[in-house]
């Protein structure tokens, strides 16, 4: 059974970093595309990044490129976001999300087939 389990959310100070994990378990990130998405309230899913592991390319919104980091250890069968130089704006709740095998325009949240149950990200002084 495919289960992905975020962590890492919370409260940050604007300017502030954190840094986020998706533990994925029924599969191995080995070949697997990842991809981590936010929705704000009253806003539309937004893809954030995703790395492409058989590929070994990551991509990033325009509006997260300079600030966030997509990386994985395959031991733990673990991603993390790294998070840096955080603004109000980012404040959302984050999820990861995974395709089992390799997958181009992973940014598009409609390819992957599952989902973590997401961790709130609130940015505010």
């Amino acid at each position: 059974q495919v289960q992905l389990v975020e962590s890492g959310g919370g409260l940050v100070l604007p300017g502030g970093s954190l840094r986020l994990s998706c533990t994925a378990s029924g599969f191995t990130l080995r070949g697997s595309t990842i991809g981590w998405f936010r929705q704000a309230p009253g806003k539309e899913r937004e893809g954030v990044s995703c790395r492409r592991d058989s590929a070994r390319v990551t991509y990033y919104a325009d509006s997260v490129k300079g600030r966030f980091t997509i990386s994985r250890d395959n031991a733990k069968n673990t991603v993390y976001l790294e998070m840096n130089s955080l603004k109000p704006d980012d404040t959302a709740r984050y999820y990861c999300a995974a395709i089992l095998w390799d997958s181009t325009g992973c940014l598009a949240s409609q390819r992957y087939d599952y989902w973590g149950q997401g961790t709130q990200v609130t940015v505010s002084s």
